[in-house]
């Protein structure tokens, strides 16, 4: 009976999800070729602590870990950032910025419509400006997709994903400003914490490159060496107020730019990439509220339609001159 007794069942929760969700999402694969991520995204939503109450409430550890999974993520995507393509062909950046534009102008007035205040709207039109590079490079793994189209579409992504951030941490700097008044604390809200986190990504980057040269280790596979460094760095931006999504992507274009070897084999990091994968999308959906869900669901499935739209015209604009159909 004091076994019993003494058995916590919040402290099996992850564990037990996290198997539950790799099960379904093998499954789910398997049987009608839905992408893992989504069935990973479905048993969170349903296990989560507003829902069925399986999981715990969120934890700083939780979010640490999963803020950890998803710069291993935005690192692989930063490596796979080709500048020379993007100088050479700079109308994929041009597209990029139009259909981000496009986007955040028909959201903003759309959010508006629905009678959302000013300032939300601004934040509701930058974030959706964004193509998550994490679910496009699980996607592109899970394919073993490949080719212009691949490339494409995660450089598009990741050019979002820098837009996106940086117009959100400026509206949130002047947001800031508007309710404190105080200039120093928009400015260091913005600018400053990009700059910072962009920093982070390039000085790590450059410590690291730096000892794997003097230990004869820049041409052999160094995936371990920039796992442990991705790692130290979220959790640095993190404790800094940073953005951990910045640094990320910025280590991994560095280490690009570098042309430091990461083997093929190890794309995704292993099993650390896939078990951390599977936790940050049960993570994702688990923090959703359903009644929240359902009172803004009309507002969410009509920035969908006019986001893709605008996506859409944006691409489609530049596409002769970029190189395409």
């Amino acid at each position: 009976m004091s076994f019993i007794d003494g058995f916590n069942l919040t402290q099996i929760a992850w564990p037990v999800t996290i198997l539950l969700a790799w099960i379904i999402g093998e499954c789910a694969y398997s049987w009608i070729k839905l992408p893992r991520i989504s069935a990973y995204a479905v048993v969170g939503f349903l296990l989560g602590a507003s829902q069925l109450g399986f999981l715990p409430a969120t934890q700083v550890t939780t979010v640490l870990v999963a803020n950890i999974a998803f710069g291993l993520i935005l690192f692989e995507c930063g490596y796979r950032i080709n500048l020379r393509w993007l100088h050479n062909n700079p109308w994929i950046a041009v597209s990029s910025l139009t259909e981000a534009l496009l986007t955040f102008i028909a959201i903003y007035y759309l959010a508006i419509a629905f009678n959302q205040p000013m300032s939300i709207a601004l934040l509701l039109a930058a974030l959706s400006m964004a193509t998550s590079p994490a679910t496009i490079i699980r996607v592109v793994n899970e394919q073993a997709s490949s080719g212009q189209t691949t490339e494409r579409i995660i450089h598009l992504s990741i050019l979002n994903c820098v837009f996106a951030i940086f117009t959100f941490k400026v509206i949130l700097g002047l947001v800031v400003f508007r309710t404190s008044g105080h200039i120093g604390d928009a400015i260091y809200s913005s600018l400053i914490a990009l700059i910072a986190s962009m920093a982070l990504g390039v000085i790590s980057g450059f410590l690291m490159s730096f000892f794997l040269q003097r230990h004869n280790r820049g041409q052999v596979d160094s995936t371990l060496a920039f796992t442990i460094l991705v790692i130290g760095v979220v959790t640095l931006a993190h404790s800094l107020k940073l953005s951990p999504i910045l640094a990320a992507l910025t280590l991994g274009l560095y280490v690009r730019h570098k042309k430091i070897i990461l083997n093929t084999s190890q794309r995704g990091f292993g099993s650390l990439g896939e078990l951390l994968s599977i936790m940050l999308f049960v993570f994702i959906a688990s923090v959703l509220e359903w009644r929240q869900m359902w009172v803004g669901i009309g507002l969410g499935l009509a920035i969908i339609l006019v986001r893709q739209l605008m996506k859409i015209i944006g691409i489609g604009l530049f596409a002769h001159v970029s190189g395409i159909s």
